[in-house]
């Protein structure tokens, strides 16, 4: 594992980029100082960068945001968040989880974030008690209940626990930065929710499947795409299980590793993970 102080290197060295948002591009308030710029760079370079992230909301419904930060469409190729995946799956029923869901969900997490279901009104109907629901299609935790704790949502776990309630888990990401504040993720409470003994289907990295469309919107060989992010057990190895090369970019929840680089290649080699390098952030 190179030990890098930018990302030139890493430009020249392949020809397509698997690129996370949270932590490498942006905390969620604003983009990290040189993100847009290795963007730009990468596009005059004539090399596609596809964004892939673990929002719980539909492709359409992040770029917004990302566009409000100076991250316009014209710097990248596509992008695919996990909450376009659970709601292909819900769409389709293909998932041996999804087909053998009943048809009422109970939605867990900000009202902002039901474009998961949306326009699938045809094939599911969303009730506001668990009583009433035959699933739980989780986004994560709601700034009404709080966004740093999981005490506030165990009731409902334990509720939708006692009634057998399967759950689709829309972000499998544990925790993320938010401007500089530890929030959980809808992945934290399907975490809780599993070790309690409920059932659970999460789409999103690391699953090696979210990374077959990306690779068809880059159109080059796995050998030649290098994929960043924060996440170690999700944007490192979902790269990982993949078959594509990886940058840890210790930035986001990896910040703390950024001056104990011994400490992060201990951390992945416990994890039986090897990305080819690490870089502070994405700076060029």
């Amino acid at each position: 594992m190179q030990h890098l102080s930018g990302f030139a290197p890493l430009a020249q060295r392949y020809d397509g980029f698997i690129v996370d948002l949270w932590g490498v591009l942006h905390d969620g308030v604003s983009t990290y100082p040189g993100a847009v710029d290795c963007l730009a760079r990468l596009k005059a370079m004539g090399k596609p960068a596809v964004l892939l992230s673990n929002a719980p909301r539909r492709s359409y419904v992040a770029q917004k945001p990302l566009r409000a930060m100076g991250i316009t469409d014209d710097l990248y190729t596509g992008l695919l968040t996990s909450g376009e995946v659970t709601w292909r799956a819900l769409r389709d029923r293909t998932d041996p989880f999804v087909a053998q869901l009943g048809r009422r969900l109970y939605h867990l997490g900000e009202k902002a974030d039901r474009n998961v279901f949306e326009c699938l009104c045809a094939s599911y109907e969303e009730v506001d008690r668990l009583e009433d629901a035959d699933f739980i299609v989780n986004t994560g935790p709601s700034a009404e209940r709080g966004l740093t704790e999981v005490a506030p949502y165990m009731p409902t776990l334990e509720r939708a626990l006692a009634l057998g309630l399967p759950m689709v888990c829309a972000n499998p990401d544990l925790e993320v930065i938010r401007g500089g504040i530890h929030a959980i993720c809808a992945g934290r409470l399907a975490q809780v929710y599993e070790t309690m003994g409920g059932r659970v289907r999460r789409f999103g990295k690391p699953d090696p499947a979210v990374y077959a469309p990306v690779l068809e919107m880059l159109a080059l060989p796995r050998e030649r795409v290098l994929a960043l992010g924060d996440g170690l057990r999700t944007d490192i190895a979902g790269a990982a299980a993949a078959g594509v090369d990886s940058c840890w970019v210790l930035n986001g929840i990896a910040r703390e590793l950024r001056d104990n680089l011994p400490a992060a290649e201990a951390e992945a080699k416990a994890a039986g993970l090897h990305p080819v390098a690490t870089i502070p952030e994405l700076v060029w």
